[in-house]
């Protein structure tokens, strides 16, 4: 749980954590027994099962760093950015940035499915918008409306132009994809999961279990 230290809580990645890492740490105060790292993992398995979501495989027994150093703070440009440019190389960096932590391309497509949930917001992450329409529900929502949405490139926001970083809109405006989740569709082998995922909620949800899973116990 390194994220609690600079420079790791001032990443640009990590812009908007500083509200929900306060809220655990009342969490964390009222059991001291959790570690820091234990109680993020738990928080995040817990919600996606309370969200709709299925159970996700989960085990105690992280460890907090005390304080940070060069032995348990990793290096900036760690986590995968929304655009390199274009689809091949967007799709290239995704590769390397979850498959330097041991995923495949179906286990990288399940966790895109996270984007059901949520939203981006302009002073974190500079984009603006939910994913789908039911943002605090966990579902294939993502992945049906990557297939069946028709989506073009932002030009507006609010009735003046936008101004932030490229991403593409729902005909109505009031949904958003990041390239890199548009752009899973340019790829053969993205893209076959993305479709399967769409056609079996069940599937999806199996998958995403085993995949989340293995994410929190690295």
């Amino acid at each position: 749980a390194t994220m609690r230290f600079k420079p790791e809580c001032g990443w640009g990645a990590n812009a908007g954590l500083a509200g929900a890492r306060a809220f655990m740490e009342n969490i964390t105060k009222k059991h001291p027994k959790l570690s820091t790292a234990d109680a993020w993992t738990l928080a995040g398995a817990a919600a996606i099962e309370h969200m709709g979501g299925p159970e996700i495989p989960w085990k105690a027994g992280r460890k907090d760093a005390t304080q940070p150093g060069p032995s348990n703070t990793l290096p900036d440009g760690r986590l995968p950015n929304a655009d390199m440019g274009c689809p091949s190389a967007t799709n290239s960096h995704i590769r390397d940035i979850f498959g330097r932590m041991g995923f495949n391309d179906r286990e990288i497509v399940a966790l895109s499915g996270a984007h059901a949930l949520g939203r981006c917001h302009t002073n974190a992450s500079g984009y603006w918008g939910p994913w789908t329409r039911a943002e605090s529900t966990f579902s294939n929502e993502y992945f049906v409306l990557l297939l069946n949405e028709k989506w073009t490139v932002k030009k507006t926001h609010e009735g003046k132009p936008w101004t932030g970083p490229m991403q593409y809109e729902s005909k109505d405006g009031a949904l958003m994809m990041l390239p890199s989740d548009l752009w899973l569709l340019e790829d053969k082998e993205f893209r076959k999961y993305v479709e399967m995922y769409a056609l079996d909620e069940n599937l999806f949800f199996k998958d995403f279990a085993a995949a989340f899973g293995k994410l929190l116990a690295l």
